[in-house]
């Protein structure tokens, strides 16, 4: 029986009748071991015995759905949770468009849903890995204790994707799930799946644009899978979007904050212009061109994960109604797209244009641009506080045609403003558009620890207000002496 209530009688919290299930809690319970290794191994290095402030899940409607409390991260109680089911809910696209969702995998869409689910649950503990040794340089208690946050809840979502693969999907969702644990970031025989996951997250700085600009496609990602016309998969992404918030919270801040400090350091030194850099990094701050590069990089990145602009496979699981659009049911039109069509972007005759593609084929590209919409805002609001600050300098977001290696601008040397450029051009102004060596040698150089009690390290501005509205005094991670 499911509700909104977890129940922790269980190894495995849930809200999804596990006790009652005695096949699929059997087979959670052996994956249970393979996951607390591989979290050892490969979750946050040299932290496993620290008390953190952490906040669990202990029920999944909006609001009182989490309390917090100190504990040792591999102790944290992962559970299997879905949002509230939808009574009578309908498919409200594509050609099964006003059919009752399914509670059950319908037989000629197994191998396109088990992909989804594979490809988004692979990216969970992909992200973890990439950052496990970032306590190690964390600016202070409160960041360290978000860190720690946003690793418990991929791991969490990891047995989101694997509960469904588990319960629906038999032997080959068995396999699947013990792969999860076997691929590496990074690793050269068993990469993550997504080249994106297989970066390192080398600094801070790195850490919170990933989970501003990376995170974000996650969160696309997530709408999508929740509009699904297979409920549990829509109401498992449902919940996790409610975790996935705090993420893009960390990114936004995070960056915000390391903004905010770079553009304080300046007006007390008396520095106007923004590209006197070697005297603004004399500072032991983060000067704004090389914030932008840092942008410039993760932005370009987390684009390639939106896939080919036109891509019948998209269209074909809009069409079996398993994966619909951003905001589908705020959209007015007949959500089966047969006769529509959609801007894109397309190389035609060695010039960008717009042309009209087919809607189902371009639903890629819709979802990309709305992903673009979304981090607007929030880079947005970084300039707002550059400008606070009285210093002249805009953030931007490059043309989507720059630095990607996917889809229609795969093979395309372009620059930021969007100029189509010959590769050695692209070559000798790379320094000025993307991080290089030096800025990375740079930002690795501010990243010294800083672990006592309310204190920051002088590259980032103190959070405006604490984690469950804690002093700025509070310890949010209790280290031990290994740690400390």
């Amino acid at each position: 029986m499911e509700n909104s209530q977890v129940n922790y009688d269980t190894l495995i919290p849930n809200n999804v009748g596990l006790s009652e299930d005695r096949r699929v809690l059997k087979a959670l319970e052996k994956w249970h071991p393979g996951y607390i290794d591989w979290w050892k191994n490969m979750g946050p290095n040299g932290f496993q015995e620290s008390q953190v402030y952490l906040r669990t899940a202990v029920g999944v409607e909006k609001n009182g759905w989490a309390q917090f409390g100190y504990v040792k991260m591999p102790e944290y109680r992962w559970g299997v949770l879905l949002a509230p089911q939808v009574e009578n809910r309908t498919i409200s696209f594509g050609n099964h468009k006003g059919e009752a969702a399914w509670q059950e995998v319908p037989g000629e869409y197994r191998a396109i849903l088990r992909r989804l689910i594979v490809i988004q649950g692979d990216t969970e503990p992909a992200s973890v890995e990439q950052q496990r040794y970032l306590g190690q340089t964390a600016p202070s208690l409160y960041d360290m204790r978000n860190l720690f946050q946003v690793n418990v809840e991929e791991g969490r979502h990891l047995w989101a994707m694997v509960y469904l693969l588990q319960k629906y999907f038999a032997a080959d969702g068995r396999e699947e799930a013990n792969m999860l644990l076997q691929r590496r970031s990074g690793d050269i025989d068993k990469p993550r799946m997504l080249g994106t996951f297989n970066e390192e997250t080398p600094d801070w700085l790195s850490f919170f644009m990933f989970t501003f600009f990376t995170d974000r496609d996650g969160k696309m990602q997530l709408e999508s899978l929740a509009q699904s016309g297979f409920d549990p998969l829509s109401r498992t992404t449902r919940f996790m979007l409610m975790e996935e918030a705090h993420h893009m919270f960390v990114g936004e801040t995070g960056v915000g904050r390391v903004i905010q400090r770079t553009c304080e350091a300046m007006n007390e030194a008396g520095i106007t212009d923004p590209y006197d850099i070697d005297r603004i990094r004399a500072l032991g701050v983060i000067d704004l061109p090389t914030l932008q590069k840092k942008a410039n990089l993760h932005y370009s990145l987390s684009l390639d994960l939106f896939g080919s602009e036109i891509s019948t496979n998209a269209a074909n699981a809009y069409s079996a109604g398993i994966k619909g659009r951003y905001n589908e049911e705020k959209i007015d039109d007949d959500h089966l797209l047969h006769n529509d069509s959609y801007p894109v972007l397309k190389m035609v005759d060695g010039k960008i244009v717009t042309v009209q593609e087919n809607a189902l084929t371009a639903l890629n590209m819709r979802l990309r641009d709305d992903y673009i919409a979304d981090a607007s805002k929030g880079v947005g609001r970084w300039n707002k506080i550059i400008q606070k600050a009285g210093v002249e300098f805009e953030l931007v977001l490059p043309h989507t045609a720059f630095h990607r290696e996917i889809g229609e601008f795969g093979n395309t040397f372009c620059s930021p403003e969007g100029e189509l450029i010959s590769e050695d051009t692209f070559q000798e102004r790379r320094n000025d558009w993307l991080p290089s060596s030096d800025d990375g040698a740079f930002i690795q150089s501010l990243m010294h620890p800083v672990t006592a009690p309310g204190e920051y390290a002088g590259w980032i501005a103190p959070p405006r207000i604490g984690i469950d509205q804690q002093p700025g005094d509070f310890e949010y991670v209790q280290l031990d002496e290994a740690s400390a």
